[in-house]
């Protein structure tokens, strides 16, 4: 079995090192189990400090692919670009944190079984969640949620997560529809599947939250709503008004 790890860095140089160490430490260890070969793609985008110099000092299963431009989702889609065209048997991404440890990703691919992909979820029954997340962050993600719910009809409860894994005909199903470059991308992706009639898992998962207090919420809340927004306006009937949202807002979703 083929696994493709996609770990977007933008910025990276204070966590990415730890973060390949112990992935790679962990995945080469995994000899004789279901996965047989694996390779770490790492997305520099609009990169500018070190993190290339740090990425590179590993040899040994890992690509790096770098890019000017920015946004998460950009990362991971080209990231999702390059396991296609090498034929990964099951692609999926991860945060370059460490939030999600090498243990808890393997835990997603033993148990995606017959679904079309897996994505992890800090608010399903048997989740752990470290450090424990403050009111104001659980009150912005249950709104988050609920916007979702009512825009795209979508039940997961945890759309945000940044661990996923995807079987190979479902990234090729999908690759198209991936318009989102920044904050609604998880969204976009999973919105994608639902379209697409592709059978997701949402899977407990042990999250180690390791700089959840830096997020802006008075400036990423708008930017998060505006970017849902434009894309429920992609995805409907009137997906001409686009044109105008972005001359209004701008198209830096």
């Amino acid at each position: 079995m083929k696994l493709g790890i996609v770990i977007p860095a933008h910025n990276e140089e204070k966590r990415i090192d730890k973060t390949l160490k112990k992935y790679s430490e962990y995945f080469k260890n995994l000899k004789g189990e279901k996965v047989l070969d694996y390779e770490l793609i790492v997305v520099l985008n609009a990169c500018t400090d070190n993190t290339e110099k740090i990425v590179k000092r590993y040899k040994e299963n890992i690509k790096i692919l770098k890019f000017e431009q920015g946004g998460k989702g950009f990362a991971v889609r080209e990231g999702f670009e390059y396991c296609l065209k090498n034929n990964f048997e099951m692609i999926g991404f991860v945060d370059a944190d460490m939030a999600t440890s090498p243990e808890a990703f393997y835990d997603l691919f033993k148990n995606i079984q017959e679904f079309d992909g897996i994505i992890a979820s800090r608010y399903v029954s048997g989740s752990k969640v470290f450090p424990k997340q403050s009111w104001q962050r659980i009150v912005a993600s249950r709104i988050f949620n609920f916007l979702i719910q009512i825009l795209f009809f979508m039940r997961y409860k945890d759309t945000q997560c940044g661990a996923k894994i995807f079987k190979k005909h479902t990234v090729d199903t999908i690759i198209e529809d991936l318009k989102i470059t920044q904050w609604a991308f998880d969204v976009n992706l999973l919105y994608a599947c639902k379209k697409n009639k592709l059978k997701l898992k949402e899977s407990p998962t042990i999250w180690k939250d390791k700089c959840y207090s830096q997020l802006n919420l008075k400036k990423a809340g708008p930017q998060m709503l505006l970017s849902l927004i434009r894309l429920r306006l992609i995805n409907s009937p009137v997906k001409w008004i686009v044109k105008i949202y972005d001359k209004i807002f701008g198209n830096n979703t």
